[in-house]
């Protein structure tokens, strides 16, 4: 017996078979339940999600022996022939190759006869799309108001090219495309009935690379057994379809956040070696990037089920939300511009620097990006008189202090400035002049993280928690160096030095302040005579996290 194709062999043959239309099926199963017939149906929707399968199985439940029925019994000669294609008044018919309006007058022609064996004759119309104007004018009056044993069926992947005056004629179903959970699931269904060993990470390639078709899903599955030898392996899954390992783009962002450009190039290095696809990698690389964002900002949204889950909560721990953002721009707008590219490979390493230069600020960064400080004493020597803006300090530590002059003690200029020294009303105490800064996003969300060394003539010296190293982008520090000159109506530098904070950041203080508040509140509700009735009454369970402080 000759081999079957998976995607024929598990094309589902009723309604309750079918995969990931349940919008669609729950109103056909009512219609045909309550006898609402409609003369004409359209489907739309990308291949492979379900569309002539649909109208297969809609064609057996008009004509089915046992009645008109969402549950065609599949067992009588009608829907045995419907199934295997004989049926002879069910006609399939192909727009894509029958446009002309002489073929579409030849097929209604014969609408009008009555049917040779079953209930109704239906019209099974595939890429309706393809019609030409004068076809679809041909077909409008018959599609309005067509014999009682005439039922169409029409089915297309593009329905912006289908005539208003069609589409309001017929009643439109949009299928949806499958996600790569819902295909990797029915995958694992499949293999277990066919006896068919396969690594979770396998279907999940599979699955994202069918692109919400099941068909495509199934065709890929079955050269993926072919390709692994009745296996299906992940490793032996990535080399057919040519995708990239996520421990290379681990690796990628590892190097990122490690300031480690050649490392970064030495991944691309790896991919070339492998022949690996540039175009899929910054593929992966945009979807990775997405899975990090929403891992950052919706954490309760990340699956359980991703396999990659682990990795992806603690990279997301490690990358300012701002910057994600960033990289996904550079990556989407890299594989855009791979065409224009020397060749692939120089457009993926251009990305990569690309990422590399623009990420955030971090310790032991050199000062290439920075004017150099010899540079920036001459330039102050040349033009005393002039007071540099806020704008214009630059973001860096100095490396040396001026010299005190002759009426100050030496260690006086290393010692901790006094608050009443300060322009600032708030002193010292960083708290309070955390406070009084007109300071709002990443700015402000570093302030709060930092803890006050000590404010010098020319500059302000923070403490930063290194498991708060991400907040260290550049345009936060700006923004705070620049209120910071602000507040204290001088040109300051600010400095921050990545160490253990001893004591508590605004942003501890505050969490501290909340959680006294939350827990004051829990206790007030909690002694509530009327709260500890209805508990003692009901058995009930207080949810503490539905209590909130006002």
């Amino acid at each position: 017996m000759s081999y079957q194709v998976l995607a024929r062999k598990w094309r589902p043959k009723t309604f309750e078979n079918l995969i990931g239309q349940e919008h669609v099926v729950r109103a056909l199963t009512h219609a045909l339940t309550d006898q609402r017939l409609h003369h004409a149906y359209l489907f739309t929707g990308t291949r492979g999600v379900g569309k002539t399968t649909l109208a297969r199985i809609l064609a057996k439940s008009f004509n089915c022996e046992t009645g008109i029925t969402a549950t065609p019994c599949g067992v009588c000669s009608a829907c045995t022939e419907i199934d295997s294609g004989r049926f002879v008044d069910l006609l399939e018919v192909d727009a894509a190759t029958n446009t002309k309006v002489d073929e579409m007058r030849q097929l209604l022609e014969n609408a009008v006869y009555a049917p040779t064996r079953g209930r109704f004759k239906v019209y099974v119309i595939d890429e309706v799309h393809m019609l030409s104007n004068s076809a679809f004018n041909a077909m409008l009056k018959t599609l309005e108001e067509p014999p009682e044993h005439v039922k169409f069926i029409l089915a297309t992947t593009d329905p912006q090219k289908i005539p208003v005056t069609v589409l309001s004629r017929c009643l439109q179903f949009n299928l949806k495309q499958m996600t790569p959970q819902l295909i990797a699931g029915h995958l694992r269904h499949i293999l277990s009935v066919e006896a068919i060993s396969a690594e979770p990470g396998a279907l999940n390639l599979l699955a994202r690379s069918a692109a919400g078709s099941m068909r495509d899903a199934l065709s890929l599955l079955d050269q993926a057994i072919a390709h692994g030898a009745g296996k299906v392996e992940e490793a032996q899954v990535r080399d057919m379809l040519g995708t990239v390992d996520l421990d290379y783009l681990f690796s990628i962002l590892d190097a990122l956040l490690a300031g480690d450009a050649a490392g970064m190039l030495q991944v691309g290095e790896d991919m070339a070696a492998r022949s690996l696809s540039f175009d899929a990698a910054l593929q992966e690389l945009a979807g990775l990037l997405t899975r990090l964002q929403i891992a950052q900002l919706a954490p309760q949204a990340v699956a359980d089920g991703l396999p990659e889950r682990a990795r992806v909560l603690e990279m997301a721990s490690r990358l300012d939300p701002e910057f994600v953002q960033l990289a996904y721009q550079i990556a989407v707008h890299g594989r855009k511009e791979l065409s224009l590219a020397p060749d692939d490979q120089a457009g993926f390493v251009m990305t990569l620097l690309r990422l590399h230069t623009f990420r955030p600020a971090m310790p032991g960064d050199d000062g290439r990006k920075r004017p150099p400080v010899s540079a920036t004493r001459a330039n102050t020597a040349q033009a005393p008189a002039r007071q540099p803006s806020p704008k214009n300090v630059p973001l860096a530590k100095v490396a040396e202090p001026e010299p005190p002059t002759a009426n100050v003690a030496p260690e006086a200029a290393f010692a901790e400035p006094v608050s009443g020294l300060e322009a600032g009303p708030a002193g010292d105490d960083w708290h309070a002049i955390l406070d009084k800064l007109k300071l709002g996003g990443m700015a402000r969300e570093l302030g709060q993280h930092c803890q006050l060394r000590r404010i010098e003539e020319t500059r302000v010296i923070l403490c930063l928690s290194p498991t708060h190293r991400h907040l260290q982008m550049k345009p936060a520090q700006d923004k705070l160096q620049e209120a910071l000159s602000e507040y204290f109506a001088r040109p300051l530098q600010l400095s921050i030095e990545l160490d253990e904070v001893v004591g508590d950041t605004p942003a501890a203080t505050a969490q501290r302040r909340r959680s006294e508040q939350q827990d004051r509140a829990v206790a007030a509700v909690e002694q509530d005579d009327f709260v500890r009735g209805v508990i003692d009454l009901f058995d009930a369970t207080l949810i503490e996290s539905s209590i909130k402080p006002v």
